[in-house]
């Protein structure tokens, strides 16, 4: 993966078994693993080339830790991101608290990041609604006193997955766009935001 170019970094965040790798398995990998979990350590890369409005995008995703006690080094992962899905479970009531405090430290740190909002696990409330602990019409409002994109989604069925990181590259590409138009700045040249990843560069 040294020296593989990076168009956009994104970020993903959220309290520990929340479901974040199954989420970056089902886009990367179109796969569901099925347990046991093992949890993630610092943090796992990975690169994703897609195609927005005929021009070609690199996601690079930073998997980060949920656990709290990695919590300092996942500051070192979302420095410089351009967006960040914030993910909850959808019957953890404690895990939207959570996301919460990422979002907060992002508005903080990182104030240019746009943020998005990942309900997971929604396949659990095809199965029983009882069990929804947090109510979309509450995540709506919060969304959008935050000004954040809201998905919910299941990495078991792949409900709404390839949908997020697809808005993920558009807001970025349009954003490109908007960026270059100020500096009059040709598209076809590389965007200047644009880095490469290697072993040594987060």
């Amino acid at each position: 993966m040294s020296g593989q170019r990076v168009d956009a970094k994104v970020v993903m965040l959220g309290k520990e078994y929340v479901g974040k790798t199954s989420l970056v398995e089902r886009y990367v990998h179109n796969r569901f693993l099925v347990g046991p979990y093992q949890n993630t350590i610092g943090a796992a890369f990975v690169a994703k080339v897609m195609s927005v409005g005929g021009q070609t995008v690199t996601l690079g995703i930073w998997d980060t830790a949920g656990s709290e006690r990695y919590e300092a080094m996942s500051r070192i992962y979302y420095r410089g991101a351009k967006a960040a899905i914030v993910c909850y479970d959808l019957t953890d009531s404690s895990s939207f608290q959570r996301a919460k405090f990422w979002v907060n430290e992002l508005q903080n740190f990182e104030e240019n990041c746009r943020i998005y909002l990942c309900g997971t696990k929604s396949d659990l409330l095809d199965e029983d609604r009882r069990k929804r602990e947090i109510d979309f019409h509450d995540v709506q409002d919060y969304a959008d006193e935050i000004k954040a994109e809201l998905f919910e989604t299941s990495s078991k069925t792949g409900q709404n997955v390839d949908e997020l990181f697809q808005r993920v590259a558009e807001d970025y590409v349009s954003t490109a766009f908007e960026m270059s138009e100020e500096k009059g700045l040709d598209l076809n040249q590389k965007n200047p935001n644009t880095y490469f990843y290697s072993c040594c560069h987060h």
